[in-house]
């Protein structure tokens, strides 16, 4: 035959978009309209509809940014409409941009939410129409503003920015008939040619379908589509009969909406947004029984329980039936780099337990398709959460190396394993086409042993969720020759498929190690002060649990209060707020949210040492809330340095130690000082120059190389606040020339000199050197006024070491990453995430860089670069602006990492002051006492039952076996391991008690929660 295939597949494009939708309706009528603006926030239904609405047109502009508009819609349906085709049609007035991402409305039936309105979603079937015929809607429209998509800087990122001029005109309401013959036609071809699109194009069944599809549209008239649409539908039912391959993969379908709890949008948006596309979903499930749809993040399903009840139950009702399925396991989708070990533990403890106590199901994965990056520990701590299979795409964005599998075991640091498995079809959105479901099977890795591939489908993030037009494809791609079969189904249900080929006989790959993202490099260090509010209140969450814990059973309100301070910053690490790559509104409600939390946590702590008999009066306290024995110089009430002794989780009156015992003081020089231990030099313009571990007589920095700030200009190629690129700090160049150094004090406990000097267009930068005595670590306190932009602010700390690898502080252990780019996997490394240091060592010496809030790093062969500040302009163009502080120390050690989790511990958890006095006799014992090398404590607390039990959370993290004791303030009684939800585990190795103490055996890198009744 004639090659005429490009000309008839546009002859379909062009008679199925511009002759047969056009005729998807038999008749309309045009709606009322009256509107009502809310002048400011939005409010409650039973509010709006309370109020005088007046009339609108069709046409007329509504919607200055963020607000709201309730509109009335009320019509007549002709008697002869058949009830079953008629519709609601509305647009807000959306453009082409996409499904979601712009305006959206939630249109409420009686008193409830029916459904959303979206682009991809304008029809609105209509309820059981009364005898009459008369329909009244109202559609609560919020006016979101489209955000560029050019990541150029926008100022409709804030209230305070975004102007009052209406961004919207509505273009259609009116009650429609639809034609179910030229709908069913619509999609009939649709399915037909994206299964034709995605074959070969010398596939047989590929020209097949391209005669037959041409014969289809040889038997329309255009002049009369619904009249001849049953015949056309009459020759495409045998393309649509042919089944599908037998050696075809296995899709299952599972509908999904992604919506991010905030990003382009502010929370209090997302709580709406989640009414709309959850409405949507149920709604959905009404038609079409099979349909099947998974959510993940609690906090939306409580958002949802507390805002919009009636939704809720109905929720609850499809979560019973098994059709609303929760996912995931966690309160939001975290990011998984930036928050604390223990915070993603409470990021599971209470996702799992909201399910269970709503919907008595808890999930069996985790579900955080959209998060930038993976550390190697999160293996240990899904399954201790009774997840033990993970789900997510995102690695499918890298830039420099393709992930090589699709399902495999991730198998993490201390050896746990879970079921992984990456969605072929490369989207957490897909829409169910033909040319996705033919994509998914080329690109699924791992034909040689699974038939099974997961494909989550739905319009996410205001798009609404899945649409009936996906369910109605599915429908049609369950069986049909030419792509993969189709059946709509769960996540359990995939995971149960391939477990059962694990069972019988199939093996799995196994990937060991962090899931690293060659992507989003610049979400480490974008908008700085909400990582470091988030580390704050993680700080202070800890100090909280730990002092209300010394004295017993905590009251009813403090727990839950507690609980609740704790699901609030849980909130605050979704994965777009603290990673930095919100708009303004976010962050500035993300810095509110930690400074209420901080100071509500200050005030429990004060509240806990008065119920620990502490009076006000004359004197001062010292508490130590880390796990460790505490001998340190700090600042006393007056500012001035004190030595002082403090047990581990003990408080104690302030007394100064005398330190007759030891020689170490500080002596200072014009441009030096020294302790004994370390002795730090610089020049006449405050560089340092020198760094010397005068006990190991080494030399910390190369000859000829100092301890830099460096400033570059940081423009990424896209995603501003989002990444980093790998040329960005070889466009930098020192800063210099123009200091003010000065001698802040010169005491034989402290020395401090600060460094101060303009940079840039506008910013000043102080910088000061604190070496104290009793102490291994020289500091360098930043005090950043930053009104750059576009501009990456770093340290660099050239050492004389020689490391082909550098070892990474991560949750729960640490993890050890090249420092030479001699691979596309070690190159892509570029830039990664460390918690409280980065080490460099030989055998018999190392040199860490320790920080109390900074994440990103930059590893090389000799030396490692801290990113300190960033100014991307999109999506919030002023980000980072003003005020920032952060301390990063130098610390040089013996062999191994022992020394160094003691100062990075000793540097974030500091020693707190508090006013007051205890009653003679009390004080000085430790809550809890850990006696094991490198053993970390994670959280002490009472346990969640009201039992009064101890719950101790400790990991190992050095990866070494070890022997831990832990002593408590009297004597253990019993004591277990259990699971994250405090749960005895059954089958879990025993604890011993010896002399009062539990003894138990730690493998490297595990993790435990020991549940001890004292």
């Amino acid at each position: 035959m004639h090659d005429d295939r490009v000309l008839i597949e546009q002859r379909i494009e062009r008679e199925l978009w511009q002759r047969v939708l056009p005729r998807l309706h038999r008749d309309r009528r045009p709606l009322r309209i009256e509107a009502w603006h809310v002048p400011g926030e939005p409010v409650s239904y039973e509010e709006a509809v309370a109020q005088t609405y007046e009339p609108f047109a069709i046409g007329a502009s509504w919607g200055p940014p963020w607000s709201t508009t309730w509109f009335r819609l009320a019509g007549q349906v002709p008697d002869d409409w058949p009830r079953g085709q008629v519709e609601a049609v509305v647009d807000l007035g959306w453009g082409m941009r996409g499904p979601g991402f712009q305006a959206e409305g939630l249109v409420w039936w009686d008193g409830a939410p029916l459904q959303g309105v979206h682009p991809r979603r304008t029809a609105v079937p209509l309820p059981d129409v009364g005898v009459d015929g008369g329909v009244t809607l109202l559609v609560e429209a919020a006016a979101n503003p489209a955000m560029p998509a050019s990541f150029r800087p926008t100022p409709l990122g804030s209230l305070d920015t975004a102007g009052d001029r209406p961004l919207y005109r509505v273009s259609t309401a009116e009650l429609v008939w639809r034609d179910e013959e030229v709908y069913h036609l619509c999609l009939d071809v649709e399915v037909l040619v994206g299964v034709m699109k995605g074959l070969p194009l010398d596939d047989p069944r590929r020209q097949r379908l391209l005669r037959q599809l041409a014969r289809a549209f040889d038997a329309i008239d255009a002049r009369d589509v619904g009249g001849t649409a049953t015949a056309a539908r009459e020759l495409l039912r045998p393309a649509l009969e042919v089944p599908a391959r037998a050696s075809s993969m296995r899709v299952i379908g599972v509908g999904h909406a992604h919506i991010d709890s905030a990003w382009l949008w502010p929370i209090r948006e997302t709580v709406r947004k989640c009414a709309r596309t959850f409405s949507s979903a149920v709604r959905l499930m009404d038609d079409h029984p099979d349909y099947r749809f998974v959510c993940s993040q609690a906090v939306q399903y409580r958002w949802m329980e507390d805002r919009y009840p009636a939704l809720f139950e109905r929720i609850r009702d499809q979560v019973a039936a098994g059709r609303f399925v929760p996912v995931g396991g966690m309160w939001v989708e975290a990011d998984m780099n930036l928050p604390s070990g223990e915070s993603l533990a409470r990021q599971l403890v209470h996702g799992q337990r909201y399910f269970a106590s709503r919907f008595g199901v808890r999930c069996r994965e985790v579900w955080i398709p959209d998060v930038f990056g993976y550390p190697a520990t999160m293996p240990q701590l899904y399954a201790a959460a009774g997840c033990r299979r993970f789900v997510t795409q995102k690695l499918s964005w890298n830039k420099q190396n393709r992930f090589p599998h699709s399902t495999f075991w991730w198998e993490g640091l201390d050896g746990t394993r879970v079921l992984t498995h990456f969605p072929p079809v490369d989207t957490y959105n897909a829409e169910v086409t033909g040319e996705q479901m033919a994509f998914s099977e080329r690109n699924f890795r791992e034909h040689g042993w699974s038939d099974w591939a997961l494909m989550p489908y739905g319009y996410g993030n205001g798009g609404g969720g899945p649409t009936r037009e996906m369910v109605e494809r599915a429908r049609r791609l369950a069986d049909l020759d030419g792509t993969p079969r189709l059946q709509l189904g769960t996540t359990d249900e995939f995971f149960d498929r391939l477990e059962a080929e694990l069972a019988a006989g199939a093996e799995a790959p196994v990937w060991r190690g962090e899931l690293y993202f060659e992507m989003h490099r610049g979400t480490l260090t974008s908008q700085i002060e909400t990582k470091v509010g988030n580390r704050r209140c993680e700080r202070l969450l800890r100090e909280a649990e730990l002092w209300w814990a010394a004295g017993g059973a905590l009251p009813a309100e403090v727990a839950a209060e507690l609980d609740e301070l704790w699901r609030d910053l849980l909130l605050q690490q979704f994965h777009d707020i603290i990673p930095g790559s919100s708009i303004a509104w976010v962050h500035d409600d993300a810095e509110r949210e930690h400074a209420r939390i901080a100071a509500r946590l200050e005030q429990l702590i004060v509240d806990a040492f008065a119920r620990l008999g502490v009076v006000a009066g004359a004197g001062w306290l010292i508490a130590n809330a880390s796990a460790r024995h505490r001998l340190e110089v700090i600042s006393g009430p007056d500012g001035e340095p004190v030595p002082v002794e403090v047990p581990a989780s003990a408080a104690m009156p302030l007394v100064a130690v005398d330190l007759g015992q030891f020689t170490d003081r500080v002596e200072t020089g014009e441009r030096s000082m020294s302790n004994g231990r370390l002795a730090v030099r610089w020049d006449d313009d405050g560089t340092i120059t020198s760094i010397v571990d005068v006990v190991r007589g080494r030399e910390l920095l190369p000859s000829g190389r100092t301890v830099d700030v460096e400033l570059a200009p940081d423009q990424p190629v896209e995603y501003d606040a989002w990444d980093l690129e790998s040329w960005t700090v070889g466009l930098g160049a020192p800063l210099r020339g123009g200091a003010e150094v000065a001698w802040m004090e010169r005491h034989p406990l402290r020395a401090r000199v600060r460094v101060r000097r303009s940079l840039g267009t506008a910013s000043t930068i102080s910088v000061t050197y604190t070496l104290s005595a009793l102490s291994e670590r020289l500091d360098l306190s930043f005090d950043v006024d930053w009104h750059e932009h576009e501009q990456l602010l770093s340290l660099v700390v050239p050492l004389d070491v020689r490391a082909d690898e550098a070892t990474c502080d991560i949750q729960f252990g640490h993890v050890r990453r090249p420092t030479h780019p001699s691979s596309s996997l070690d190159a892509a490394k570029f830039e990664v995430c460390a918690h409280r240091y980065v080490d460099l060592s030989e055998p018999g010496f190392g040199v860490a860089v320790v920080n109390d809030g900074r994440y990103g790093h930059r590893l090389f062969d000799g030396g490692i670069r801290v990113s300190l500040l960033r100014g991307a302009r999109y999506p919030d163009p002023e980000a980072d602006q003003g005020r920032h502080h952060v301390t990063i120390a130098v610390m040089p050690h013996g062999p191994g990492l022992v020394d160094v989790l003691a100062e990075a511990e000793r540097l974030n958890v500091p020693i707190r002051l508090v006013p007051g006095r205890m009653p003679d006799g009390v004080g000085g014992v430790p809550v809890v006492e850990v006696d094991g090398t490198g053993v970390e404590v994670d959280a002490v607390k009472r346990a969640d039952d009201g039992s009064g039990d101890l719950i101790v959370r400790l990991h190992e993290a050095l990866g070494d076996r070890t022997e831990v004791q832990v002593r408590v303030a009297g004597s253990v009684r019993a004591a277990a391991r259990c699971d994250l939800f405090e749960e005895l585990l059954p089958d879990a190795a025993a604890v011993d008690l010896v002399d009062g103490a539990a003894s138990l055996a730690l493998r490297p890198f595990e993790l435990v929660t020991l549940r001890l009744a004292t």
